[in-house]
């Protein structure tokens, strides 16, 4: 079986939630304390064994590229002025072989994974969203290269949402269960509430043989008159099964404006040097 070696990251969206401030500023670029969004989802695919990293691009997202790419004078100037510890974080992002392309138009995210097919060729892949940050002691995706591992068949990500939400996401309809693995007899695009198969959720993380591609060759326009890429895999699922799994860890909704401020404060606070002073600040601001 080949190994899932090969990711990729679709970053075409405009962003229109975080307006004005994705006007020019790609939302993969918007930070998580010091940290781009992006990184996480690098890192996360990374950690995971992931060896070839390709991002769908869209007009104005050169700032994806420039953050993975070396900035020499940036590097010389932190090194004369000894600070080390500012240099290794420039570095990290840089010591990433990362390929781009270009989604020449904005037609949904299963167009977006389609734009990749040359990249991906014969091989397993991984799809990371960047509206997800998963934190989990065996990286999430990770938890999905395993599954796939034993099953040789692709692998979706789910976790349970309230069913109140359940037409913001694609929504499973499980049969079978063993474990946190389930066999699927449907998946649906964001179903009108009170018709949801269920609630579990994909979440953002996905394995998928290559043959989602010719599906995608020729998947006709769905939800939100876009290519919808679960449609595409419910009609892989048709011919051959894809499974679900319901991966351990936390999940950050990061592609909307109150969960993006959620994970930015709960990260905020995890981290040592600023939490004390948030916390007095913000004992202030509640009085």
């Amino acid at each position: 079986m080949t190994q899932v070696k090969k990711a990729i990251i679709p970053a075409a969206g405009l962003g229109t939630r975080f307006l004005p401030a994705t006007k020019a500023l790609p939302k993969e670029m918007l930070p998580i304390v010091d940290k781009p969004t992006i990184q996480y989802i690098v890192e996360e695919a990374i950690e995971s064994g992931i060896e070839d990293i390709i991002i769908v691009t869209g007009k104005g997202k050169r700032a994806i590229e420039d953050h993975f790419d070396q900035s020499l004078e940036l590097e010389e100037t932190l090194e004369k002025k000894e600070k080390y510890d500012l240099l290794e974080k420039v570095k990290e992002s840089s010591n990433v072989d990362i390929h781009y392309i270009r989604q020449k138009e904005p037609n949904g995210l299963g167009h977006a994974v389609w734009c990749a097919r040359k990249f991906i060729g014969d091989d397993p892949f991984a799809v990371l969203l960047g509206d997800d940050i998963v934190r989990a002691e065996t990286p999430g995706l990770k938890q999905l290269i395993n599954q796939y591992e034993a099953t040789g068949k692709s692998v979706i990500g789910v976790q349970t949402v309230p069913y109140g939400e359940t037409n913001r996401y694609g929504i499973i309809d499980p049969t079978d269960q063993d474990g946190r693995l389930y066999k699927v007899n449907q998946f649906v695009e964001k179903p009108v509430l009170g018709e949801e198969p269920s609630n579990l959720a994909i979440m953002g993380r996905y394995i998928l043989n290559p043959e989602i591609m010719d599906y995608l060759d020729d998947q006709e326009i769905g939800a939100g008159n876009e290519i919808q890429l679960t449609d595409a895999i419910q009609r892989l699922n048709e011919n051959q099964s894809v499974f679900a799994y319901d991966f351990e860890g936390r999940r950050y909704d990061v592609g909307e404006i109150k969960g993006y401020l959620k994970t930015m404060i709960e990260m905020s606070l995890e981290r040592e040097d600023i939490r004390d002073d948030l916390l007095k600040f913000m004992e202030r601001v509640v009085e």
